[in-house]
């Protein structure tokens, strides 16, 4: 029997499947709990940091053998804020997910787990977090499984670094002289709630509202 954190912000869309992979490892015999703060970690086996937006210090990371996070980049490339996001952006149909070991530098830990989501460029924000979100669990419910064989696997990082900066709603804008074809994985990307898509006509803000056929 391990004992398994699970950390997510209070506010991440990851926190629906984080049920699905607490009610499995239960089943399996293993004791889980899920937070949603930094300050309720307690010594076990196994944090998993899952959009996890807190900085998590060293000696928050002793209090458990493996700290596990997942990525959504083909590591050490794509560090930083908002990975899927941006890469939809860029156009990308397949987005990698890596699960490795989290330390006190941004995403430089060793590296356990690697695999990938596909899109077929339809997908609205709902829809790819859904894969992901499966995709996720699976990745580590599959390490939990091999451990702690899995440990012994762990390759270091190489390659270039790059990272994504931080988006804001600013980066949601339309630009009004562009068609929305091209600017489509934009609107795939925006939360009609907390990021809407908008644009901006004769000194006047207006907000656009995205649906796909499964929300009508």
């Amino acid at each position: 029997m391990l004992k398994i954190t699970i950390l997510t912000d209070k506010t991440s869309w990851m926190n629906k499947y984080n049920l699905t992979l607490q009610e499995y490892l239960t089943c399996q015999g293993h004791e889980v709990r899920l937070i949603d703060n930094k300050i309720q970690l307690q010594k076990g086996d196994i944090a998993f940091f899952l959009s996890c937006f807190e900085i998590i210090k060293k000696e928050k990371l002793a209090l458990n053998r493996h700290n596990i996070v997942v990525h959504a980049s083909n590591l050490p490339s794509g560090k930083g804020w908002s990975p899927a996001s941006w890469q939809i952006l860029e156009g990308k149909d397949s987005i990698p997910l890596t699960l490795f070991e989290a330390d006190e530098k941004v995403d430089a830990g060793k590296i356990y787990i690697q695999d990938s989501v596909l899109l077929d460029g339809s997908e609205l924000i709902s829809e790819w977090q859904e894969k992901m979100g499966k995709k996720i669990v699976e990745m580590c419910i599959s390490f939990v499984s091999s451990y702690p064989s899995i440990i012994q696997t762990g390759k270091e990082q190489t390659g270039v670094e790059t990272f994504y900066a931080k988006r804001s709603p600013v980066d949601s804008k339309l630009d009004i002289h562009q068609s929305i074809a091209n600017q489509f994985n934009l609107l795939r990307i925006v939360d009609n709630e907390n990021y809407p898509a908008f644009f901006e006509m004769k000194g006047k803000k207006y907000i656009l509202k995205i649906y796909g056929d499964q929300d009508v």
